[in-house]
């Protein structure tokens, strides 16, 4: 007996759709240097560190991970524009890739190391930081070993302007008035207490202008 013609288009259907196959609407991205194919998913890690920089008020805009050859990376990376105070953001100028847990640190030091000695010291909040750069594909100087930038790891930090329009920087506010030293000192070494290394004038005259600040390893104050 000859099935009805009305329940074989059905069945046919119902067969077809069993054997299909959907494609993946994910988008993919490749390594680069492993020519691995890798899936456009956020990491928990990466999805917990921006949890964090985020109730910390900050505005920042998370960043896909890069691979740029010569063990260069920016993994886990973000764009930060503003940093979350006691009374408010301040802004931080000059940033490029940074990978979120020194964005994480950044903020802490920010809010808590500098924008309350500003007050206490020089009277007035902090209304920007102004950086010399994060991610940066280069060696650390003298050596065939990749710096902290290269992982953007690191920051530099050049000045500091406050609400009432000061600007203190590194380069001359040293070896300045008594006060602007003393607020310089004191966020260098409140700098000491949550970043790995940190370098500035009295290290070498390559840091005479800025704060050295890197992400992890080995705890170096100087």
């Amino acid at each position: 007996m000859r099935p009805h013609p009305a329940l074989t288009l059905p069945l046919l259907l119902l067969v077809a759709g069993c054997g299909a196959v959907p494609e993946s609407r994910e988008p993919r991205r490749v390594n680069r240097e492993a020519g691995v194919p890798m899936v456009a998913q956020m990491r928990p890690e990466a999805q917990q560190c921006q949890a964090e920089l985020g109730k910390t008020g900050s505005s920042f805009a998370p960043l896909p991970d890069k691979f740029y050859g010569a063990g260069c990376s920016a993994l886990n990376a973000v764009k930060l524009d503003r940093i979350g105070g006691d009374r408010g953001e301040f802004a931080v100028t000059n940033l490029g890739p940074l990978a979120c847990p020194a964005a994480n640190t950044l903020a802490s030091w920010a809010r808590f190391g500098v924008d309350r000695a500003a007050r206490q010291i020089m009277g007035s909040p902090l209304s920007r930081i102004e950086t010399m750069g994060s991610y940066s594909c280069r060696n650390v100087a003298g050596t065939v070993r990749l710096s902290a930038h290269a992982r953007a790891e690191a920051i530099d930090i050049a000045a500091f302007v406050l609400e009432d329009g000061r600007r203190i920087s590194v380069l001359d506010g040293w070896n300045a008035s008594a006060k602007e030293r003393e607020f310089l000192r004191t966020v260098h070494q409140s700098a000491c207490k949550r970043f790995g290394t940190v370098l500035g004038p009295d290290y070498n005259a390559a840091h005479r202008n800025h704060f050295h600040l890197e992400f992890g390893g080995n705890s170096y104050c100087r």
